[in-house]
């Protein structure tokens, strides 16, 4: 069956043009104009990636990404017209796994949703066959399970990801650069550092891992991140 995309952008000119992209690719399309119908549709129907813009009238699209996120763990991919950084974070600490500025080229929304899908496919094909343990913490590669102290951690694709490179590399530090190339494989490094910082401070809240005195994630200042063998 093809994937499922959610489309939500109150531009119709811009959602319409997606739309027609991505059912060239096979995918299945559901678009949107306002998030109350979205939100409508996406708490009675399954679907495998959302694509969102930040500015819509009703509410706005950092709100409705958190909504979203109370119920799925699937890739989210937010659209902004605006520049500023601390607008892209947002996005990010809110749950989203990727961001595109407006204005932006159709094929390059294409060439993200198709990587987004590629590693949430990935994480939920039982392509690995091991559990990594570390104090408490737990995590199955197969079953794209965590747990920590016993407890389910509802974890985005993208901080899951961050959190099993980690654990593969107990012991050594991982920079942000390498984070950003092993997650976002066909993609320069031209997002800001900031990107794998919120991931790591969203990834540091839900485990409830104080960042000056870490029980998992040691920040290691110059270089990246590190969870120490234990």
């Amino acid at each position: 069956m093809p994937e499922k995309i959610l489309i939500v952008d109150d531009e119709r000119e811009i959602a319409d043009l997606l739309e027609v992209y991505l059912k060239n690719e096979n995918y299945s399309v559901s678009t949107f104009y306002s998030a109350l119908s979205a939100l409508k549709y996406a708490f009675s129907n399954e679907f495998d990636l959302a694509v969102l813009d930040v500015m819509l009238p009703d509410m706005s699209g950092f709100d409705l990404c958190r909504k979203i996120r109370e119920k799925y763990n699937c890739p989210i991919i937010m659209l902004t017209a605006k520049t500023d950084e601390t607008d892209k974070i947002t996005g990010l600490t809110l749950g989203a796994d990727d961001y595109i500025t407006k204005p932006f080229r159709p094929l390059e929304v294409v060439a993200r949703v198709k990587a987004q899908l590629r590693r949430y496919k990935k994480y939920n094909s039982g392509g690995n066959d091991y559990v990594m343990m570390c104090s408490g913490l737990a995590l199955n590669a197969e079953t794209h399970e965590c747990t920590l102290d016993d407890k389910p951690l509802a974890l985005t694709p993208t901080e899951f990801e961050i959190l099993r490179i980690l654990l593969e590399n107990r012991g050594s530090a991982v920079s942000s650069e390498s984070l950003f190339h092993q997650i976002w494989k066909d993609e320069y490094y031209s997002k800001s550092s900031n990107t794998i910082t919120v991931h790591i401070r969203h990834l540091r809240e839900k485990m409830n891992d104080v960042s000056e005195n870490p029980r998992f994630i040691k920040t290691i200042w110059g270089v990246g991140y590190k969870i120490e063998k234990q």
